[in-house]
């Protein structure tokens, strides 16, 4: 009895023994949970941190695509308010910041912050859709008629450009070039010089544009209307304007039947010093919208683009923007002359009056200019 008393004493013995491996093997679980929950902690905070970084930037990317979107649908009086028509004129680019701001918002899920930034892009492309989808169409003879080898000046289609040539520091040359080779049969230039015009008559400007209309506010610099054909009723200022003379012309077309008023614009440009003179300028524009006894093509410079207030004015019920009614893109014509800086703004426009439509619309660099030249196809009815 005691033999077997013993050994069941040592069996239990070995048992307890075999045990204590056992325990031991469990404990190396226990220490890999705990450097995972050490990790864990670790691993959150360098999440929340990133969340709260991403938050950030969507935020500040946000603030500047709402500072844009207001600034566009301002009234022209707060518009006008020192450098707001410098943010206005970068509206479409805007959208790129609201699209970053929707992504950075998303991915640190602020929720809010997404549906403004939704908010500003669903604004955006409100605006800048017409751009992109033509309202009007220039019908196949249209397009022949200017693809021919010399323009015809007794259809009811023509090739139209303007220009600002930078205060006459524009090549003389690649002026006359540009209308030889587009055939255009009406050119309105800005900040022509006597320099200027003579190095366009020396470059052979008559052989294309035989009749002209120039005229300075202050003897120095001037504004010019050059055709093909006659220009009936010339006049130095069409706009009585306080920025710069504004010389107009009547041209016919359709064999003399239809006749169309052509108009070179400067506006004042939007600088310090100057902001209320640039809204004055172009509110001086917007009056032709009451001038009944004639149809208006206003081309030029005007120092604001579609998404100024005072410009908006103009169109009214009445004007329409060629780029924009032909759905020609964006059109930018400004600054042309900044290495390594692509033009950002379309302050030059071809505004059309009722019952004109345009297309072909385009840019063309003019070395020695801050701004390109544009073009557009004209048909008139």
């Amino acid at each position: 009895m005691k033999a077997k008393t013993k050994s069941r004493t040592a069996s239990q013995g070995k048992t307890k023994s075999r045990s204590k491996p056992t325990q031991k093997g469990k404990s190396k679980p226990k220490a890999v949970s705990k450097a995972a929950a050490k990790s864990a902690p670790k691993s959150r905070k360098r999440g929340g941190f990133l969340r709260k970084v991403l938050a950030l930037l969507a935020w500040l990317c946000l603030l500047a695509a709402l500072l844009g979107t207001v600034s566009r649908e301002l009234p022209e009086e707060l518009q006008s308010l020192p450098y707001v028509p410098v943010v206005a004129a970068f509206t479409p680019w805007f959208a790129a910041l609201g699209v970053l701001a929707l992504m950075l918002a998303l991915a640190s899920r602020r929720w809010f912050a997404a549906l403004l930034a939704l908010a500003c892009l669903g604004l955006q492309g409100w605006w800048q859709y017409p751009y992109l989808i033509a309202k009007t169409h220039l019908d196949d003879a249209a397009v022949s008629a200017v693809g021919e080898s010399h323009a015809d000046t007794h259809d009811s289609y023509a090739r139209v450009m303007t220009a600002n040539v930078y205060k006459g520091r524009a090549s003389a040359k690649a002026v006359v070039d540009a209308v030889r080779d587009q055939r255009v049969e009406v050119l309105a230039l800005q900040e022509t010089t006597k320099p200027f015009v003579r190095a366009l008559k020396a470059e052979g400007i008559d052989d294309y544009l035989p009749y002209s209309q120039i005229s300075s506010s202050d003897g120095k610099y001037g504004n010019a209307l050059f055709s093909a054909t006659a220009l009936d009723s010339p006049a130095d200022d069409d706009v009585d304007s306080s920025a710069s003379f504004m010389p107009g012309g009547t041209v016919s077309f359709g064999g003399g039947k239809t006749p169309i008023r052509f108009v070179s614009v400067h506006t004042t440009s939007p600088k310090p010093g100057y902001w209320d003179d640039w809204r004055a300028s172009l509110d001086e524009v917007a009056t032709m919208r009451s001038h009944k006894n004639d149809r208006y093509v206003l081309m030029g410079d005007f120092n604001a683009t579609t998404d100024h207030t005072p410009f908006r004015n103009i169109l009214g019920s009445r004007f329409h923007d060629a780029a924009q009614s032909s759905g020609s893109g964006f059109v930018f014509t400004w600054p042309a002359n900044k290495p390594g800086v692509p033009k950002f703004a379309g302050i030059d426009h071809i505004v059309l009056d009722q019952g004109i439509t345009a297309g072909q619309v385009s840019t063309l660099p003019i070395p020695g200019s801050d701004h390109a030249a544009l073009l557009a196809t004209i048909a008139v009815k």
